[in-house]
């Protein structure tokens, strides 16, 4: 395989989670009956532009069908953070109803919500209709279709090019990386700005934060990575700044390379010094990772087992995708945690890919009373140890199994 960005050949080997069906492949009564499609799991490092990145199994039109069943706006923290960035971008870059917002990955309308309650006009772009659909809903206009330079260009020659064009958890998501950057060069108006925010390969490596990888990730991402992919597609970084959003995450900020004139910030060459002297630029820095994996794994498993011959109950919250990839990895079955519970709609009565494990809703938690509750978002885990606070009057008590296991309290 060779690298997505810049051709080389990719050799060195970050980690192999075995196979797993893609993570937001959620499975219905009928489809239960049926094989599942499994892929290989596994990254590779490219030692020329050190891009971290799957290996190609999955297209992306296997992963982001109709039935995508992943909505933002579930998360009361991810909506604040959305809100905050919102009142941020508009004091900082004077956005005003003369000003255009793209978003691209727009989601369910979680963000562009918050730009729209500005009078500020808007534009979001989502290929996925389901979450299409629950944008309009709100109101927001969506062009439901996978960005690059084809799709710029039409927002472009409609004149719909961006004072600002937001990009959140999407960088990851893209199989034609220079494709999907280059497109942000062709939306920008010349003096616009573009912000993306995804987890930081850092954070990834350094917290053992494996069950962030997974087949919608095509990338995993460093600032130094980022700064090579944008420069050579038309982008030129100008600030960052470090968020606690999914584990750590960065937020680029880029402007177009022909017309720039928001001064360099310092914060940018600080993050890209820091990174060479953690030894992302060796390929010792990535050897360690399957073993911490691994640990993660074995330590997991054990107390299920444990559990289980105690005649303890084990159930679950959140069916996110890092959960999948745990419990695909792990083997994970019906009989080891009996349900997961959610609190979109869009999952409940269904099965999590792989393990078949039903998803359902909280008031089933109420009534099963488990022993234990395992919180599969651990992003999350103080949003849902609040929300959850109530299984203490059981004597339940919370599991998270990343970055190594803990039991709380």
């Amino acid at each position: 395989m060779k690298c997505r960005h810049c051709g080389s050949e990719l050799k060195l080997p970050l980690v192999d989670l075995g196979s797993a069906p893609p993570s937001n492949a959620y499975l219905t009564a009928q489809t239960l009956h049926v094989p599942e499609k499994w892929f290989p799991l596994r990254v590779l490092v490219c030692e020329h532009c050190w891009l971290a990145q799957t290996e190609d199994f999955a297209q992306a039109s296997e992963l982001f069908d109709a039935e995508y069943a992943y909505f933002s706006g579930f998360s009361s923290s991810w909506l604040a953070h959305s809100e905050r960035y919102v009142a941020d971008m508009v004091a900082r870059f004077d956005l005003t109803a003369d000003s255009h917002v793209v978003e691209v990955a727009a989601n369910d309308g979680y963000l562009l919500q918050y730009v729209k309650a500005r009078n500020i006009p808007c534009t979001g772009v989502e290929p996925t209709a389901s979450t299409a659909v629950a944008a309009r809903a709100k109101g927001i206009p969506i062009v439901e279709d996978f960005f690059g330079v084809r799709l710029a260009q039409e927002l472009a020659a409609q004149g719909k090019q961006a004072d600002l064009t937001a990009a959140n958890n999407v960088l990851a998501h893209v199989p034609d990386i220079n494709d999907f950057v280059a497109g942000f060069a062709k939306v920008l108006k010349p003096q616009g700005v573009s912000t993306f925010e995804f987890p930081h390969l850092l954070k990834l490596v350094e917290e053992n934060q494996f069950d962030t990888i997974y087949h919608e990730h095509f990338s995993y991402l460093s600032l130094t990575a980022v700064n090579c992919i944008f420069a050579a597609n038309g982008l030129a970084v100008f600030d960052v700044e470090e968020q606690p959003t999914h584990g750590g995450s960065l937020r680029v900020f880029a402007q177009r390379s022909d017309t720039a004139q928001q001064p360099r910030s310092a914060r940018v060459d600080e993050l890209l010094q820091r990174e060479a002297r953690a030894g992302m630029l060796s390929a010792d820095y990535y050897t360690g990772f399957q073993g911490k994996t691994d640990q993660v794994k074995n330590d997991f498993l054990v107390f299920l087992l444990e559990a289980r011959r105690q005649g303890k109950t084990v159930a679950a919250y959140g069916a996110a995708a890092k959960g999948n990839t745990l419990m695909n990895y792990a083997g994970i079955r019906p009989d080891l945690i009996s349900f997961v519970v959610d609190r979109n709609p869009a999952k409940q009565g269904k099965y999590m890919p792989g393990s078949r494990i039903p998803i359902v809703n909280e008031e089933q938690l109420q009534a099963a009373k488990p022993d234990y509750v395992v919180i599969l978002p651990w992003n999350l885990k103080t949003e849902v140890m609040q929300q959850l606070e109530y299984i203490s009057a059981w004597g339940g008590r919370f599991v998270t199994a990343v970055p190594e296991l803990r039991i709380t309290p």
